[in-house]
Formats: C-alpha cells, structure tokens, sequence
C-alpha cells in the first residue's frame, strides 16, 4: 500500500462520480474509499457496486467507509472504520483475513497500537489541514508520521486537507499514503492532480 488513497466525495450524481472516479483510477490510485455519509441504503448500494466493478477493471482495491453488511454483500475489497463505528477486532472476525480493514487513529499513537494488536491493515492518521469536507480538530503533529513507523508496522496513511504540496513533508516523514477527496474531485484534470500525489512517492523509488 503506497500512493495516493482516493476518498470519495458526498455526490449524489452516480454518473457524475462515475466519470471523475474513472479518471483518477486510470491514472493511477493506491486505494478507493466509498465514503458517503448522507446515501440512503439503495443509492450507497448503486454507487458502490459500480464503483466496485471500475475498480476491478483497474485492478485498485476497494473499501467502503463504515457499512461492513454491505461490504459482505457486494464482495468489496474491505472496510474502513472510524471511532465511532464498529471496531477493529469485530470488523476483522467479520470479514476474514482476506479483506482489508482500515482504523481512523486521528492523532493518537495509542490507538494505533490498538488497531495493530486487533487485526487493522493499514492505520490512518489527521486531519493535519483543514478539510474542505469533514470538520475536526487540526492538531495531528507531522511528527507523528515519524513516531508511527517507528512503532507501527503497518502502512500509515494521512488525511485531511491534503494537496500534493502540503502532503510532501509528511510523504518525507515516511507516509505511504495520503489520503485525498477534494484535492482531485474538485480539480480542473483529476488525472493530473493523482499524477501530482503520486510524484511524491515515485520521485522516492530508487533508479
């Protein structure tokens, strides 16, 4: 897990989703999170599966945020769990060693370590920035990313507010992924803005 980790934004327009999501995969994407707080039941389900099956023709996994009955039903590639939903160790009984199951850590190392201990394949730190999209406390140190893999031997991911400048220095500290909606949902070429992300990864690959 390396790269850009592409989020969805709160659309409503399928085809719309669709297109921009299209776009971003093909150019390259690490990681697709379903994520939309406001769907009711038959739109979530419409969009995620047909998010699921571009993502099969790009060969990019996907996790969707929070609904693991959903996840089951559609076969999708995993779940990602926040603080207040289900936790880790009963995400991971539920769906096996096979699927992928990411934890909101926020600012904390502590819950890092716990995430780890219950079976989490990736641990997601932030916000780091103010997001465009979800509202909370901007206090998550960069120097955390460096705590993180020192300690944490899984993937990090940081999220809120980023854009390919301001997620250098913490691509620097050792992230492996970043974590992205607005960044390339809202830009002019999407493809170019998963270019932008991805740059600050390959630009690090020996050669």
């Amino acid at each position: 897990m390396r790269g850009l980790y592409l989020v969805t934004p709160n659309w409503d327009d399928t085809d719309k989703l669709l297109d921009v999501t299209g776009r971003a995969l093909a150019a390259g994407v690490a990681l697709l999170q379903y994520r939309h707080k406001s769907a009711d039941p038959a739109l979530r389900r419409e969009q995620a599966g047909a998010l699921l099956q571009l993502c099969r023709r790009y060969a990019c996994p996907l996790v969707i945020n929070d609904f693991v009955a959903l996840c089951q039903e559609l076969d999708a590639d995993g779940v990602h769990v926040g603080g207040g939903d289900a936790g880790v160790a009963q995400v991971r009984a539920a769906l096996g060693a096979g699927k992928i199951v990411g934890a909101s850590c926020y600012g904390e190392l502590a819950l890092a370590h716990a995430a780890q201990a219950a079976g989490a394949s990736y641990v997601a730190f932030g916000g780091f920035y103010p997001s465009l999209v979800k509202q909370y406390p901007v206090t998550t140190a960069p120097d955390l990313v460096v705590a993180a893999k020192r300690a944490i031997a899984l993937p990090c991911v940081v999220i809120g507010g980023m854009t390919p400048a301001n997620a250098a220095p913490l691509a620097a500290r050792g992230a492996d992924m970043v974590a992205a909606i607005s960044s390339v949902y809202l830009a002019p070429d999407p493809a170019a803005a998963v270019g932008d992300f991805n740059a600050l990864f390959t630009s690090k690959d020996p050669g």
